[in-house]
């Protein structure tokens, strides 16, 4: 089969290769799979520069999010078993994992609603538990966790302010459904927040970049709001200052969602059926930026850590057609 292997940490587009290898063998609970559309996340980046949380022995293969076929024909979503990930014709995953794919999503889709819409109503819900009629403050919200969040707002009844960088990203958070949209490239985001809540701030933010958008986020979180960190796109991870938070009187709320799946397994496929429902209803469409052939994945993945991207890309295996 074909696969892109990591031999090295370094950046995704000089250390993966496109090789021709065996098909992995399953172990204990696992399921060999093969890949229909395998989405890239900015962790497959940070896999390859040996800064993710889990470091897989090398050589790996990157694409942590998959949509993929059983042996018996079944269409599934579910997250690779690592060193064997999506960016190859066949992917490993852990049997007790799948989950349907939503009969409503295409192959790419499917392929893109699981991590980054299981974070964002993970963290909107569980941990920030947004109320219909308040404020949400999405940063990047025209990338592939920020439309996510941007989605699931206002599928719960929110107002959606999004702060993105530049015209063309301004206009895909407006095609989203943002009510207020913010270009940091021109505009004081903070004084924007406060405006367009008229001086109370954002109830909630959610915060996958980390660096100067959490310290604005500090600045325009209103009396009792939650700010949210998924990740720290921006390479800076900040230091929050506790006794602003106390004078201010809000929260800062962490969230790893791969934590879940071993603390709370049952609340994953809860909601999954959640987000399946909202797709069949047309709340929720992953924004696919592009369907990348699977000789571009490596591209692909470096473009994705270069943040030079708008909404998801999808890895398409040759030969598919999602």
């Amino acid at each position: 089969m074909q696969a892109w292997r990591v031999y090295e940490n370094g950046e995704p587009g000089a250390v993966m290769r496109r090789e021709e290898v065996e098909p992995p063998t399953p172990g204990d609970g696992q399921v060999l799979l093969r890949v229909r559309a395998a989405n890239v996340n900015f962790p497959d980046a940070l896999l390859c520069r040996g800064h993710y949380q889990i470091r897989p022995p090398l050589p790996f293969t990157p694409g942590v999010e998959v949509c993929a076929e059983t042996e018996d024909g079944r269409r599934v979503v579910t997250t690779a078993a690592l060193p064997h990930g999506g960016f190859a014709d066949y992917v490993l995953a852990d049997a007790a994992g799948l989950l349907p794919a939503p009969e409503s999503l295409d192959d790419a889709e499917a392929a893109a609603l699981h991590i980054g819409y299981q974070t964002g109503w993970f963290g909107l819900h569980r941990r920030a538990a947004l109320q219909e009629g308040e404020t949400l403050l999405v940063h990047a919200a025209a990338g592939g966790v920020g439309s996510a969040a941007v989605q699931l707002g206002k599928a719960a009844g929110a107002t959606v302010i999004g702060v993105v960088g530049g015209p063309e990203k301004a206009a895909v958070a407006r095609a989203l459904g943002c009510d207020v949209v913010i270009d940091r490239r021109s505009e004081d985001v903070v004084a924007a927040v406060k405006a367009a809540t008229g001086g109370r701030g954002a109830d909630v933010v959610y915060d996958p970049v980390g660096g100067e958008a959490y310290q604005q986020s500090a600045k325009c979180v209103a009396f009792e709001g939650r700010i949210v960190v998924v990740g720290f796109a921006s390479g800076t991870v900040p230091a929050p200052a506790l006794n602003h938070a106390l004078v201010k009187n809000y929260s800062v709320l962490g969230l790893h969602w791969g934590l879940y799946a071993a603390k709370d397994p049952a609340s994953i496929g809860r909601c999954h059926e959640t987000l399946t429902g909202y797709a069949a209803k047309g709340l929720i469409k992953p924004l696919i930026g592009e369907r990348v052939p699977f000789a571009g994945a490596a591209d692909a993945v470096q473009r994705v850590a270069d943040g030079t991207t708008t909404g998801r890309l999808v890895v398409l295996p040759e030969g598919a057609h999602a």
